[in-house]
């Protein structure tokens, strides 16, 4: 059985041809959330996966087995559910009310553009229908988004830089200016001593 203990996001410093020339796993969502697993190559092999916790393997990302073994991890294809705007009534907005909902619900969803892939749930599929939006049963790889503070937040299955003209330190505290401010009239009262005439 080969060890496999280091990942490469996105097969991350390799060449190109190295990871087109590396046997290939197909791992499902459920186990590329695990830390520990087994699975079998595309040459037939064991391996045994131990990853540091939290880890969540992406199809794309490169393993190194102990001896050095390359192996290119490709998003296995499992039923899922697509969810799409109606053609006839329906607006690009219908799917972010979708992704609201589900998000409320903590369920792993695939974002993209035109659509929105979910895990088979029947109570879910029927609550989506009710919001006027198709849904249909595919069989695709499964690349939910991670969470926005999280290892594969970006969504979009690569890592690079974004070209911006602005810093993202914190920005300095806002100066404190003192206004001062005047003390309230007293009260103004009516009856004896007041002051004036209340003829």
């Amino acid at each position: 059985m080969l060890q496999v203990s280091k990942l490469l996001s996105q097969g991350q410093g390799l060449a190109p041809v190295l990871l087109k020339r590396a046997a290939t796993v197909e791992l499902d969502w459920d186990t590329r959330q695990k830390s520990r697993f087994q699975a079998t190559d595309s040459e037939g092999r064991e391996l045994g996966v131990f990853l540091p916790r939290g880890t969540v393997v992406r199809g794309g990302d490169a393993m190194v087995a102990e001896d050095g073994t390359l192996l290119r991890v490709i998003a296995a294809p499992q039923p899922l559910l697509r969810i799409t705007t109606c053609p006839t009534h329906g607006s690009p907005f219908d799917l972010t009310r979708a992704a609201y909902h589900l998000g409320n619900r903590h369920v792993p969803i695939s974002l993209r553009p035109d659509h929105l892939m979910i895990e088979p749930d029947h109570v879910l599929a029927d609550m989506l229908r009710a919001m006027h939006l198709n849904v249909d049963e595919v069989t695709a790889g499964f690349e939910p988004e991670g969470g926005a503070y999280g290892a594969g937040s970006t969504g979009h299955g690569h890592a690079h830089e974004h070209g911006h003209d602005h810093s993202h330190a914190a920005p300095a505290a806002p100066k404190v200016i003192a206004i001062p401010v005047r003390a309230a009239p007293a009260p103004h009262v009516h009856g004896p001593g007041c002051g004036h005439d209340h003829g």
